[in-house]
């Protein structure tokens, strides 16, 4: 073996056990300044393990009744649709660190509050909400989230 190479290999072996050593640590979510709206102002995850990027979430379901009526109802539909995806992946609503909520109207606000309390209870992650124009009419809302485990 010539000398550079075993110079090579002991640098990667190195990396590869400090990589190793760094991944074994376990994930540490600290919550900045948490506001009592459930919600905080910031979140610092530390050796994340696995992240998970949910899509925007929409109010319709796969047993097909269509869109429901009343904002309330589509906001339990759209957050029963994140835990879903968050449960495919093996986690839960309290490994949410982010919420992007897409409001179609500011007087939703309120109630999309009431019902994001609701469902997530102590647990505040980062939040953005945004009034926008959503893409189907019938929608209300739309919620997209990161999680990490």
């Amino acid at each position: 073996m010539n000398h550079q190479y075993g110079i090579f290999l002991r640098a990667f072996t190195l990396s590869l056990l400090v990589t190793c050593a760094l991944s074994c640590r376990p994930t540490k979510v600290k919550w900045i300044d948490p506001a009592s709206t459930s919600y905080a102002q910031a979140c610092e995850v530390t050796n994340p393990r696995r992240l998970v990027f949910v899509s925007g979430q929409i109010p319709v379901n796969d047993n097909n009744h269509g869109v429901p009526a009343n904002f309330q109802e589509q906001c339990r539909t759209v957050w029963n649709n994140i835990k879903e995806q968050l449960d495919a992946c093996d986690m839960k609503l309290t490994d949410i660190v982010k919420v992007t909520t897409y409001l179609a109207d500011r007087k939703y606000r309120e109630q999309n509050y009431s019902v994001r309390q609701e469902v997530l209870g102590e647990h505040s992650p980062a939040l953005t909400v945004i009034i926008a124009d959503i893409y189907d009419e019938a929608w209300l809302l739309e919620i997209e989230v990161i999680a990490v485990h």
